[in-house]
């Protein structure tokens, strides 16, 4: 049963890691996004209540 021998499957397993890690990994940690979250003010709102008449 040649499944059973580890030689030629370990060195599949170890060049497939090999191109993952250096052609995929560094393509999708340079991703950026086009809308970079801002921080928001300290400084809260004020909200003032509606002053609806209810009928």
């Amino acid at each position: 049963m040649p499944q059973l021998l580890p030689a030629p499957w370990f060195a599949i397993l170890f060049f497939t890691w090999l191109v993952f890690l250096t052609l995929i990994v560094p393509k999708i940690l340079a991703h950026t996004y086009p809308n970079t979250p801002t921080s928001q003010s300290a400084e809260k709102s004020k909200n003032t209540p509606w002053s609806w008449p209810w009928h």
